[in-house]
């Protein structure tokens, strides 16, 4: 059996980056990532879970199409996926060394690079967990990492919800190495490729597939890069759990401003919402909380 089977989405080459961002908003296996070739949109499943997937796209399709949407959910289609081999051997096309903050450099391991002085280098090949810190989403997060390591931010605790590849749980105590950096995610592919890229970065990251509400304690700083359903879904754990600032991001614009007011409502405080320099279709939510809860 393939390791993974491709969904394809053709769409108009005008309409790309519109339905990409609608996918990854609407079908939750989009929300790992997709990949644009020409006038196609492809998103990788599990085989076990491709009728299921298949299904939502294709109705997903069919309600863009009904709203004006020059999309046919009779065209969507499966293919087998390339192993994951000669997945990552691909990525090597494209997947070079790229500066994302003042400090925070992303080095694919075969490029290399003799790093400047302050800058916090994270060794990362792509897999199939997401966050390879080229998309938008996670680069507002690293841009506010950034930010608040430069206004003097050094906390103790951090806790990356969905951590995907680790990338920022690695940046996290990259930037703050006495920092204690908790990783969890519902994927047991996420949490083997964090603690993959944590040894091959040195550091320390404890990886969980423990639900949040079970997780004891707050901290000072929470980060929270998925899709804004789950955000929504994990509000309540993710306010208890902040005793500082908390960081959403994987938001399309147009929801992070509803998004941050329900956390308002939930009794957090807005810091900003900010939107992506260099894809606005993307932002993220800071927050901090007023009074810190209780452990």
């Amino acid at each position: 059996m393939a390791e993974w089977v491709e969904i394809i989405v053709p769409v108009g080459a005008a309409d790309v980056d519109d339905v990409a961002a609608l996918l990854a908003s609407d079908v939750r296996a989009a929300a790992a990532g997709t990949e644009q070739r020409g006038d196609e949109i492809v998103f990788w499943v599990d085989p076990a879970d491709v009728a299921s997937a298949l299904q939502e796209t294709r109705d997903a399709v069919t309600r863009w199409a009904a709203n004006g949407a020059n999309l046919d959910p009779s065209r969507v289609r499966t293919a087998e996926a390339m192993p994951e081999a000669e997945w990552r051997d691909a990525w090597k096309r494209y997947f070079k060394v790229s500066r994302l903050t003042r400090q925070f450099v992303v080095v694919p391991s075969w490029e290399p690079y003799t790093a400047q002085p302050g800058d916090v280098v994270i060794d990362l090949d792509p897999g199939m967990a997401f966050g390879t810190g080229t998309h938008a989403s996670t680069q507002l997060v690293l841009e506010e990492l950034q930010t608040l390591a430069d206004g003097g931010l050094a906390p103790d605790r951090v806790l990356d919800v969905g951590c995907g590849s680790g990338i920022l749980s690695i940046a996290a105590v990259k930037m703050w190495p006495s920092t204690r950096c908790i990783a969890v995610d519902n994927d047991p592919i996420a949490v083997a490729a964090t603690l993959e890229n944590g040894a091959h970065n040195k550091v320390v990251i404890e990886t969980a597939i423990t639900p949040l509400a079970e997780l004891p304690g707050t901290f000072p700083l929470v980060l929270a890069n998925i899709q804004a359903h789950v955000l929504r879904e994990l509000k309540a754990e993710l306010v208890s759990r902040t005793a500082g600032t908390l960081i959403l991001s994987g938001l399309l614009t147009p929801q992070a401003q509803p998004l941050a007011d329900e956390f308002v409502a939930a009794g957090l405080r807005l810091v900003h919402v900010r939107p992506s320099t260099t894809d606005p279709q993307w932002s993220t939510v800071v927050l901090s909380a007023t009074v810190a809860p209780r452990p």
